[in-house]
């Protein structure tokens, strides 16, 4: 992963149309932009963002082989190098713009700086952008003071007027008076019609919500009063008994109200009653007093924001509940959360989860190694993983079909399976987290990788199914090089963080809930890792020899959908014998064939749905005419 300046020639592309001409191109993979706030004092990394525009000096997040390979984004002219078909010979060209915006990228970066640092008055009449501390002179020549024997004064205009000039506190006594009514009266009005035009030009729809208590005075004269505990328009806006709390105060997470633990164990008869289908089995091994490893690190991508409630994977914990209740605090407000008592071992607690019909089974394990021998120290989690794909499943369940219109819910809508279950365990998706590297030959019964193969040339950790704390190793190499690659790889993983929702969980109080605004909501808008088939559905016209260049072009045009690899299955043929494992292709070639098994690993955009749809219960109701 490597970062890079775009070129003066992509300026003023979406991010779509600059990914296509990285891919078809340059033969890159551009995964992220760095967009910059408007003041150029902060910004965000936006992965696949949707109506973004490249600015100049933008900064491109790489999938690539090399650094070299990436400075073709850099090197690239659309007046040179348009014809250009060998990828390889774009280097860096003598057209006179590309020297110009190189050696003047540090001096544009200055006149940036400066121009926001001060705002430029081009008459008496408009105010500067910033709050001064104190009126400018010439300001201060027009105002005159009123005495406090004159109590009364209905002038709304003024008291604002006093507000600013005191850096947004009400002055002790006096009020300051503008020298007419109808200049005060178009300093605000200027002020409202700026402030609305700018949150028109990027799409937000205006909002009122106080900014100062000088908001506050005014509403105290038209109202006659406050409500207690209630700030102005907030009274009237919110029913803050009937709103419900669903998202954490950034937006990001999906949240719900503390939970004890005892509300959330379920015995094995429950949990086998309960028919869990396409949820998340957490094989956990944990003394009593081991240390914490952050369960919640694991669940929270689990509850991002950018999935719907009814998509959220059920999460089920197996393991001791005196270990669990440690970690509970960090775990009481992460919704559709399950306990079983009992031991990843015991075939009846994984057969009561229903381990077979799982989307994931997860092994970890927080007990501290011995130092006698290192490779005893996965031992728990190898032979729960053997254990598993050593076990057979009744394929009853299978027989259960969407198709079959007699077999309703109490809601009266058809059941629908996930997930056909898995007659053997070695078809059920699992990855194992293993500490010593060594111990993945041991994982894979019919591997015949050699001993002393590199973890990263195995089979299961090419397949997915192991995980070894080494890798991070080579993530911190990386971020020594490249410090805006962990922020990236973060983002994908854990489902999207900012600094706020950072400062709150650095203090240890957790997630705290919050009621829902513009901001927040804004929020869910991101991003997020799926899986298309080519087996059916509309990119289905790809999988039969298709290429996986027309499948990107076609799947970012149309759909808004960022690939970045393919799953394939590691056994092509048809045969019985033929594996059930696959592996990942990241990033193939645009010639690379495709085939109808294949999955396709993309940067799905959100999806609003129903639910944020304006008047979206009326055309449900509406009666069609005769």
């Amino acid at each position: 992963m490597y970062t890079e300046t775009l070129s003066p020639s992509f300026v003023g592309m979406t991010f779509p149309q600059a990914s296509e001409l990285c891919f078809t191109k340059l033969k890159l993979l551009l995964l992220a932009i760095e967009i910059k706030s408007d003041d150029g004092n902060d910004s965000k990394i936006a992965i696949n963002p949707r109506g973004a525009k490249i600015s100049a000096n933008t900064q491109g997040f790489f999938i690539a082989q090399s650094a070299d390979e990436v400075k073709r984004a850099w090197f690239y002219c659309k007046a040179c190098h348009e014809d250009v078909k060998d990828e390889t010979l774009i280097k860096k060209c003598k057209c006179k713009n590309l020297a110009v915006f190189r050696k003047g990228v540090r001096a544009i970066q200055t006149l940036g700086r400066a121009s926001d640092d001060y705002s430029i008055i081009e008459n008496d009449h408009i105010t500067p952008q910033f709050t001064p501390p104190e009126l400018p002179k010439r300001a201060q020549n027009r105002v005159t003071t009123i005495p406090n024997s004159v109590p009364n004064i209905k002038t709304p205009h003024r008291v604002t007027l006093s507000v600013k000039a005191n850096g947004g506190r009400p002055s002790d006594g006096n009020i300051a008076q503008s020298p007419s009514p109808e200049y005060g009266t178009y300093r605000s009005q200027l002020g409202r019609q700026e402030s609305a035009q700018k949150a028109q030009s990027q799409g937000f729809p205006t909002l009122k919500r106080p900014t100062s208590r000088g908001s506050i005075v005014n509403s105290t004269h038209n109202s006659g009063g406050l409500q207690a505990g209630i700030a102005d328009d907030q009274a009237r806006d919110f029913d803050f008994e009937k709103t419900e709390m669903k998202y954490d105060s950034t937006g990001m997470f999906h949240w719900c109200p503390s939970k004890g633990l005892e509300e959330c164990i379920l015995d094995r008869n429950q949990a086998a009653m309960t028919v869990l289908n396409g949820h998340v089995v957490v094989c956990l091994f944990a003394d009593p007093d081991s240390p914490l490893i952050g369960l919640r690190n694991l669940v929270m991508p689990l509850r991002a924001s950018n999935f719907h409630y009814h998509e959220l994977k059920h999460v089920v914990i197996v393991g001791s509940v005196d270990y669990i209740r440690r970690e509970w605090k960090m775990l009481q407000n992460l919704p559709k959360i399950s306990v079983l008592n009992g031991s990843p071992l015991s075939r009846a607690d994984l057969r009561a989860v229903n381990v077979n019909l799982c989307d994931m089974c997860v092994i970890l394990s927080a007990k501290v190694p011995s130092n006698d021998d290192p490779t005893l120290a996965d031992k728990e989690a190898i032979l729960a993983s053997l254990n598993i794909k050593a076990m057979t499943f009744d394929d009853t369940i299978g027989v259960l079909s969407q198709h079959i219109p007699s077999i309703h819910s109490p809601l009266a809508s058809p059941i629908v399976l996930q997930r056909r279950g898995s007659v053997y365990g070695s078809n059920v998706p699992m990855i194992t987290e293993l500490v010593n590297d060594s111990n993945v030959q041991f994982l894979d019964q019919d591997d015949d990788d050699d001993p002393d193969t590199e973890l990263y040339l195995t089979q299961p950790f090419a397949c997915g199914t192991a995980f070894a704390v080494s890798v991070l190793d080579s993530l911190m190499s990386t971020t020594y090089f490249n410090q805006n690659a962990l922020t990236l790889i973060r983002s994908l993983i854990t489902g999207g963080a900012t600094p706020e929702l950072e400062l709150i969980l650095a203090e240890g109080a957790g997630l705290r809930g919050g009621y829902s605004t513009l901001e927040t909501i804004s929020n869910r808008d991101r991003c997020r890792v799926g899986q298309i088939s080519l087996y059916d559905g509309p990119l289905a016209q790809y999988g039969e020899g298709g290429k996986y260049g027309d499948l990107f072009v076609a799947a970012l045009r149309h759909y808004g959908m960022l690939c970045i690899g393919l799953y394939r299955f590691r056994d092509t043929s048809s045969s019985v014998e033929a594996s059930s494992k696959r592996y990942v292709v990241t990033n193939p070639p645009d010639d690379f064939t495709l085939l109808p098994t294949d999955q396709v690993f993309v940067l799905i955009q959100f999806d609003p749905g129903l639910e944020y749809l304006p008047n979206r219960g009326e055309s449900m109701v509406r009666e069609e005419p005769p």
